[in-house]
């Protein structure tokens, strides 16, 4: 197809590679507002995309930017956005909006040096958090952390299959360490993509029987999720804003009918986490200790359990590769024979709460191995393996 980036190995800037791999899984409207260390993704969708006819548009602001995203998305395109902290904080609203209207989108967020303004080119994994709980209500995610320029690729062709599979927005939580960065990214040939990409679904059938809002099936009462309303064509609901509405759309004031829109979009994602759900897994067998990691720190967190093992030291590797939804189930399997967990982060803590709270019920001890707009180095992690082994 014209426009879509020849297969072949490339040396690529981690930001471009993001921005190939959305196009390669269809993406057609993206609409940003430039911050660092984002800036370069929606440089290079407004290149890329006229030459697959889609469209970019620069907006005034990121809530300008998201809400287009949105609309995009509602009138059939795959759409996304990317920015930064600052811009993901004025996303939140619409974020909540989105996943209450259950709209397909793909945010990226390039996390920097936090909190406000803080170092604009420097790496954080400040956003982890802000990412699940950032709007109000209740309403699920799913948070992807890449750790290498393939996976900057990779994972947006993931963010964009899943996006429509569950109708939800997706976030690739990357930070200005993998965006910035230059590695080999494999392109695949053209039919290995298509053959992956999960194509956006259309309404068919007679237009007054489409139910844009429920997802028990009558027949066996098992969840299915329909395809999207678009709008201009027949299939769109009675939208009212935001608010609360039944399975057509239709605003409803009745508590009972807020508890099932919440149960809906809650459900969903929380019924599906063992296929939602990625981890990356090495030494666990005989593991006394497990270091565990996402994002760019994996990396690291990995050298240095290969140095302590080199020194008879039992260490294993758990690699969070989905963040959100934070998969309780299957960490908790992975950790249980260990009794010490030792996590790297770029931040005072966040995802480490988690992994606390996990690893309590399996009596394991957990450290934090803080640092902030840098990458740890592997003594700084062996230390505290050495010092709690």
């Amino acid at each position: 197809m014209r426009g879509i980036v020849s297969s072949g190995t490339y040396v690529m800037l981690g930001n471009h590679a993001i921005a190939e791999g959305a196009i390669a899984a269809g993406c057609r409207f993206c609409a940003g507002y430039p911050i660092t260390p984002a800036s370069e993704i929606i440089e290079k969708m407004s290149e890329r995309l006229p030459e697959v006819n889609g469209i970019f548009i620069q907006m005034e602001d990121e809530i300008a930017s998201i809400s287009s995203v949105v609309g995009a998305s509602l009138a059939g395109a795959k759409a996304m956005t990317a920015t930064s902290g600052p811009g993901f904080s004025l996303m939140q609203e619409w974020i909540s909006a989105a996943c209450a209207l259950e709209v397909p989108l793909v945010i990226v967020d390039v996390q920097r040096g936090s909190p406000s303004t803080g170092q604009v080119s420097e790496p954080q994994q400040g956003d982890v958090m802000q990412a699940r709980w950032g709007g109000n209500g209740d309403y699920e995610v799913i948070a992807l952390a890449p750790a290498t320029c393939q996976e900057m690729f990779d994972f947006a062709i993931d963010a964009f299959n899943l996006s429509e599979i569950y109708r939800v927005p997706v976030i690739i939580l990357a930070d200005a360490l993998v965006s910035h960065m230059r590695e080999k990214v494999v392109i695949p040939k053209y039919n290995e993509i298509r053959r992956k990409v999960v194509e956006r679904r259309r309404p068919d059938g007679d237009p007054k029987k489409y139910i844009p809002y429920t997802y028990d099936d009558p027949n066996t009462g098992e969840l299915r999720i329909p395809p999207p309303p678009q709008f201009g064509t027949k299939y769109y609901p009675l939208m009212t804003w935001t608010a609360t509405r039944d399975e057509m759309g239709v605003y409803r004031e009745e508590p009972e009918a807020n508890l099932t829109l919440i149960r809906r979009i809650c459900d969903k994602i929380r019924n599906n986490v063992n296929s939602i759900v990625r981890l990356q897994t090495m030494f666990i067998d005989d593991a006394d200790l497990i270091v565990v990691a996402y994002g760019t720190p994996a990396r690291t967190a990995l050298r240095a359990v290969k140095e302590v093992r080199a020194k008879g030291i039992k260490a294993g590797f758990l690699r969070l590769v989905t963040v959100w939804p934070f998969g309780e189930k299957v960490v908790r399997k992975t950790i249980r024979k260990a009794k010490k967990i030792v996590v790297p982060e770029i931040n005072y803590g966040q995802l480490y709460w988690e992994i606390e709270r996990v690893a309590s019920k399996e009596d394991a001890e957990v450290f934090l191995v803080p640092q902030a707009s840098k990458l740890h180095e592997p003594n700084e992690i062996v230390r505290k393996i050495l010092e709690v082994y």
